[in-house]
């Protein structure tokens, strides 16, 4: 497993004083913090390769229909894949504090590249009729265990190794690295549109992109088995360590906490990124290549943007970011939404969702630290990660499918209030924030 990175007890207090470190220290932490991104990198890549690519793919799994019912059937499968984040959230979670961050971290992305690979190679429709969606839905079950414990267990190494007082900023290139996995989905999807046909991309095209993912994540791998381990052993070997005994007796406060804010979070989040590109093409009737483009515009700029509110974080602490997120989201969301349905210019559906992106950000940025500074090391895994899968089963995952159920039904209108009230929900759970975290700031 290599040394440990733990904790020192003699530290202060202050989470805004900068630790002491020496060079080659900072060094090993900054590198650790880029081989464990990297590997989430990879991990939401494949992931999100799947949302990206459903626009050519959707008739190749499923009989012919209309085509916003397609999508409804590619996205329903999207949604099984996060009704498995729990258990892998369980799961990986247990296995990070009980046998060491590092394992954990390795299984999850060893996972995720068996299931792109599968993907890539799996027969349509027209070819073994109904097993063909079927084994769909079990490679995307698959893969949404693998990224149910990829985030809490990423998250948590990425707040232990953090350098002091900058954690916020440290802990953003989770985020940074997750939208630039969806960012580089994106650009493989624009680069072979611009290479290949759309009758191309319909029969075969789309299967390059599942290909790249899974040779990617060899190579993530192989980062991540450089990693140092965080979790001490004294933290491995408490007999409550990684149980969900363990999680409950104490800390049922700050798991119904993280529930809450996370279920508006996700909620928003993909309501903006992943379900945004059929919602320009669908509703807005940008062309495929156009909304393409915009996204990836968009992507690149909510990229960017993580480190400078992970920065703001450590200036005017977690809490009051979230609430920021909780109140600029329940007001905007339903104006910029509504704005976007009436654009014509490519250039002003890019803004306002930008401006939706600059308001997700004031969670997305700090999303792991803010959580992992609930929960002490015995258990912050799995509390991260069980909490965060559990609202993204329900409502990240369930994002698309609702948006385009409630159009199919005529009531568009209505899933843009149903997103607001969830950031009112995220705004009063994140009144129950402390103003400084129980964990974390004593260490090194």
């Amino acid at each position: 497993m290599g040394k440990n990175i733990t904790a020192n007890p003699n530290e202060g207090n202050d989470p805004s004083q900068p630790g002491v470190y020496s060079a080659h220290e900072k060094r090993h932490r900054i590198f650790a913090i880029m081989a464990a991104s990297s590997g989430n990198l990879v991990e939401w890549f494949d992931f999100y390769v799947y949302a990206f690519s459903a626009l050519y793919f959707a008739g190749a799994f499923f009989p012919k229909s209309n085509p916003t019912v397609q999508l409804l059937n590619t996205a329903g499968v999207f949604a099984a894949g996060f009704l498995m984040r729990p258990i892998g959230g369980w799961l990986f979670g247990r296995i990070a504090d009980r046998y060491g961050r590092k394992l954990s971290l390795l299984i999850s992305v060893a996972m995720m590249c068996t299931g792109s690979l599968v993907i890539a190679c799996l027969p349509t429709y027209a070819q073994i009729g109904a097993w063909a969606p079927f084994l769909l839905l079990i490679c995307r079950l698959f893969q949404g265990l693998s990224v149910g414990g990829e985030y809490g267990t990423t998250a948590t190494y990425m707040s232990e190794v953090a350098l002091k007082g900058q954690r916020g900023f440290y802990s953003s290139f989770q985020y940074v690295t997750l939208i630039g996995g969806q960012l580089l989905a994106v650009l493989v999807i624009v680069i072979l549109e611009s290479i290949l046909s759309e009758a191309e991309l319909r029969a075969w095209g789309w299967r390059i992109p599942f290909i790249c993912g899974a040779v990617a994540a060899v190579v993530a791998l192989l980062l991540r088995r450089t990693l140092h381990e965080t979790q001490t052993d004294a933290a491995r070997s408490n007999e409550e360590a990684g149980t969900i005994r363990g999680l409950f007796r104490h800390h049922t406060a700050a798991f119904i906490t993280v529930l809450g804010y996370t279920a508006g979070g996700s909620l928003i989040f993909y309501t903006f990124t992943t379900y945004m590109q059929k919602y320009l093409v669908n509703t807005v009737q940008l062309p495929i290549k156009t909304a393409s483009y915009v996204m990836t515009g968009a992507l690149f700029v909510y990229m960017c943007m993580q480190p400078l509110f992970g920065m703001l974080s450590d200036r005017i602490g977690r809490r009051n970011n979230m609430l920021l997120f909780g109140a600029l989201g329940a007001l905007f969301t339903v104006p910029i939404l509504t704005a976007l349905q009436h654009v014509t210019s490519p250039g002003m559906a890019l803004l306002l969702i930008i401006v939706a992106l600059a308001i997700v950000s004031f969670y997305t940025s700090i999303s792991g630290i803010v959580k992992a500074e609930m929960f002490p090391p015995e258990v912050r895994a799995l509390g991260v990660g069980l909490a965060y899968a559990v609202a993204n089963a329900i409502f990240g995952g369930s994002a698309e499918y609702v948006a385009l159920g409630l159009k199919s039904l005529g009531h568009e209108s209505a899933f843009f209030w149903y997103v607001t009230a969830m950031m009112v929900v995220a705004f009063l759970f994140s009144l129950r924030l402390p103003k400084q975290g129980k964990y974390l700031h004593h260490d090194h």
